[in-house]
């Protein structure tokens, strides 16, 4: 049975007007609901507040809502009431048994009239009303507000026709991008509501398989009622940096792109579409919200994919021969371009050496060659021969060129402007190279001419190298070598340069203990000399003579085929005898000096001393 509303007796105005002037109506009730009216969509939810001021009483009012409908606005329908259970009205009470319909307290004197899903019966005008506590009746009981219902009119779905990609036949489509590709999506979302109304657009991803819900999907970009442009927190930094853009092309359709696609971009993108109005009081309220598959997306990740090959297998070669070596790069890969980018180098390693080794050559994102530490001033060549095979040429090989070689492949992803990121990287199965020795046996003999050298003489120091194997043409040079001793022994510093003469015939003048002159020179074909002029106590120490064998190829680069090292030269520079006379000598006519000028000045004092007391 439905609920009667209470008939309320109010004082007659000049008895109001009576109370007020002898201060008695310092209070008043009020019943406050939002202005009206309200337009919400049919199959959505709607609340509407309440709350009461000015009351007496205790804090919890109790709280009445009406429905007064269009076609019969003087009955009241009871829908829901704080006090009452039975309160609601036959139309009303599935759905307040059902939750759908409810009153929600949110303080003592307020509430909110909560509808799931709006029907289009229930348009009309709602009535908060709440029963008297107070001692007089003063003020308003109750508040209305007008609802109006609107017909669904948005519209959401896919822009055809489809995001860019590979496409399968399937509905909703799934797409394979490579990782570092554009990854684009079209979304359309209208709506032909008789009312000013706002859009928002926004693009989510969800796990694939996993449910939709607001928990699950993560929104990537949007564009909000007020036409701002914003991101989901993972995707902030991406669209701050160009990556990610969103617009709008024409009247109804959106397109989201995504630059260089990652692993974590694989998922189920999902366009979702909100239609919010503004409420008499000027806040906006969503009154629609719709959602559509776009599509599944796959990434191709360049790791799974990049392989590289090398050939032609082991090779053995003789010092002076070139060295080829192909290196094929393979897998479903993107063309180098716009969105991705490679790099590809040969490493080397001693054999029998841990690692990779140290680089030799390789070729960068733009195609620009470049020599690894060491190889500098060789004909070393790495080019690119076909669209994916990379080959590096050594003009004439040395036997330090002999080890293990790999090649090193990197894939690059390209991000805003020219900003690339690496990738995935793949190295080759090892390559063993072998190159021949020259079988060159250095041996060399250095002694000090004449044994015995004194201060101020010219010490000259002779070294003869023999030489057994090695090719035609094979050059010969040598270099001096000092050690310094400290208190009697040889000092932990590595040895010094003294000078040298190169393969080419070139001398090369390094230290020299004493800082006299020096000089170096080939004194026979296998003979090299080096001579200390005026020599000093200084330029005493350890000599030795490091020859050393070089091989020049048709490329004209020298490489180092043998060296060796003689024993030790000791050069003491001996005091003449002449010099150890002179030195007592010197010695014995300064005390000599001493000693008379000692013995006058003491004579001098005593004679003055006596010729005072006269």
């Amino acid at each position: 049975m439905g609920a009667l509303r209470p008939t309320l007796l109010l004082p007659s105005p000049p008895l109001l007007l009576l109370l007020l002037m002898l201060g008695m109506g310092c209070w008043a009730r009020e019943v406050l609901v939002p202005e009206g009216p309200l337009y919400r969509v049919t199959g959505t939810a709607v609340s509407i507040s309440c709350n009461v001021t000015g009351y007496e009483g205790p804090a919890q009012q109790n709280f009445e809502w009406f429905l007064y409908r269009p076609e019969a606005p003087d009955t009241a329908l009871g829908i829901v009431s704080t006090k009452d259970t039975q309160f609601s009205y036959a139309i009303f009470k599935s759905r307040v048994v059902a939750g759908e319909v409810q009153v929600q307290r949110l303080q003592g004197d307020a509430v909110v009239l909560k509808i799931a899903r709006l029907q289009a019966q229930d348009a009309g005008i709602y009535e908060c009303h709440t029963p008297s506590t107070d001692t007089r009746y003063l003020g308003s009981y109750s508040g209305k507000v007008e609802l109006r219902v609107l017909p669904d009119a948005l519209q959401v779905s896919a822009a055809p026709p489809g995001p860019r990609g590979r496409q399968a036949p399937t509905s909703p489509p799934r797409l394979m991008v490579h990782e570092g590709q554009e990854l684009a999506l079209g979304c359309l979302a209208r709506t032909s509501t008789q009312k000013h109304t706002h859009l928002a657009v926004s693009f989510g991803r969800s796990v694939p398989e996993a449910p939709v819900g607001r928990a699950t999907l993560q929104e990537v970009v949007g564009i909000r009622s007020d036409l701002a442009v914003e991101a989901g927190a993972p995707y902030a930094e991406r669209l701050a940096a160009g990556e990610l853009r969103l617009g709008k092309e024409g009247t109804d359709r959106y397109r989201m792109v995504v630059g260089g696609a990652q692993a974590g971009d694989a998922g189920t993108y999902h366009c979702t579409a909100a239609e919010w109005i503004q409420d008499p009081d000027g806040s906006w309220a969503q009154i629609a919200e719709k959602r559509a598959v776009l599509a599944h997306v796959d990434v191709q990740t360049l790791s799974s994919q990049l392989a590289v090959t090398v050939g032609p297998g082991e090779r053995r070669i003789g010092p002076g021969e070139p060295l080829e070596l192909l290196c094929n790069v393979s897998g479903a890969l993107p063309p180098a371009g716009r969105h991705a980018a490679y790099s590809v180098g040969w490493e080397m390693a001693p054999a029998g050496a841990p690692g990779p080794g140290r680089l030799v050559a390789q070729l960068d994102t733009e195609g620009v060659g470049s020599l690894g530490p060491g190889y500098e001033g060789r004909h070393i060549a790495m080019e690119k021969v076909a669209s994916r095979t990379y080959r590096l040429r050594l003009e004439a090989a040395r036997p330090g060129d002999a080890g293990t070689y790999r090649c090193l492949a990197k894939a690059y992803v390209r991000g805003s402007g020219t900003r690339l990121r690496e990738a995935a990287s793949a190295r080759s199965r090892p390559l063993p190279v072998h190159v021949r020795e020259e079988g060159v046996v250095l041996e060399a003999v250095a002694w000090l001419a004449g044994g015995t050298v004194y201060r101020g003489e010219t010490a000259s120091l002779l070294c003869n190298i023999s030489v057994r194997g090695g090719p035609p043409g094979l050059r010969l040079a040598a270099s001096w070598w000092v050690e310094r001793p400290e208190d009697g022994e040889l000092s932990s510093v590595p040895a010094q340069l003294v000078g040298g003469v190169g393969q080419d015939g070139v001398a090369e003048l390094g230290v020299r203990p004493g800082g006299g002159p020096v000089s170096v020179e080939l004194v026979g074909p296998r003979s090299h000399r080096l001579r200390l002029h005026s020599l000093g106590p200084e330029d005493e120490g350890v000599y030795h003579c490091a020859p050393s064998a070089w091989v020049q190829h048709a490329d004209y680069s020298w490489y180092q085929a043998g060296s060796a090292r003689s024993g030790p030269v000791t050069v003491y520079p001996y005091m003449h005898a002449l010099d150890t006379l002179f030195v007592p000598l010197l010695v014995g006519t300064g005390v000599a000096l001493v000693t008379g000028a000692t013995v006058l000045g003491t004579i001098t004092c005593c004679f003055m001393k006596r010729l005072r007391k006269r």
